[in-house]
């Protein structure tokens, strides 16, 4: 049976998760109508501004979130038509303690043979949107724990490893180039990694303000990559807002 989205639930998980946030940025709001009422008016105009630009801010990041989680072909994975050589027969699958892609590439490619891979550490992965989000959703049927060195695979014997929205809570550089030579141990020669992040941008520093500093810059990625001894064979535009990065092997054919 096709698994469907709800309506809004990649908008409605992201206040859900990050619920202070937003009770804090409407406690902002209560204090600058509050502040306006005190003020002479000269400096009325000066707060309206504030107000106005919080108030936007919100509902940018908002509605952006909206189309990316709930409108764009993220989760229809119909991107993957233009990013993979052929067809997987065995595929990884790798989160960071919040898993809502499993599913669906196990429903994307029924014949093959999945595992999946959560790497979440309580003591390093501290963020309180993950911790809410494990309570809410449980992982998927024998998804294995795992840390960022070691997965528990045969070296060239995977057809595709995906990390979708996760590699980016590897904070550590050294720590994420070791992850990405992991994954190049694991996929067969004329295997794929696909990578699908935010990006330290401009169109994510639109969408979430000073909230784009969780991602990491292009050139980051890109010298990740280098050091884990990976190509980057292509990189593409799913929103705007998200790439996806599709490695494979040095050496190997394009």
């Amino acid at each position: 049976m096709a698994i469907k989205r709800s309506l809004l639930q990649g908008a409605l998980n992201i206040i859900r998760f990050n619920w202070h946030f937003y009770v804090f940025a409407l406690l902002v709001f209560v204090l600058l109508f509050w502040a306006m009422e005190q003020v002479a008016p000269p400096y009325r105009i000066g707060l309206q501004i504030v107000l106005l630009a919080a108030v936007l801010t919100t509902m940018i990041s908002l509605l952006v979130s909206f189309y990316i989680y709930d409108v764009s072909e993220l989760y229809a994975l119909t991107w993957l038509e233009r990013c993979l050589s052929v067809e997987p027969a065995s595929i990884a699958n790798i989160n960071a303690g919040f898993d809502e892609t499993s599913m669906l590439l196990q429903q994307k490619f029924p014949q093959a043979t999945l595992v999946v891979f959560d790497f979440y550490d309580p003591q390093q992965h501290t963020e309180i949107s993950i911790k809410r989000a494990r309570k809410a959703y449980p992982p998927h049927p024998n998804t294995q724990p795992v840390t960022t060195a070691h997965l528990p695979l045969a070296a060239d014997s995977l057809d595709a490893a995906f990390a979708i929205l996760a590699a980016h809570e590897i904070r550590d550089h050294q720590e994420r180039a070791r992850f990405f030579a992991e994954l190049r141990r694991i996929i067969k020669p004329a295997g794929q990694i696909l990578v699908v992040e935010h990006l330290q941008d401009v169109a994510n520093f639109f969408a979430y303000n000073i909230g784009f500093r969780h991602f990491h810059r292009p050139a980051v990625w890109r010298d990740t990559f280098a050091q884990a001894g990976l190509h980057l064979q292509q990189e593409q535009k799913i929103t705007p807002f998200i790439s996806v990065f599709v490695l494979k092997k040095n050496g190997t054919a394009a």
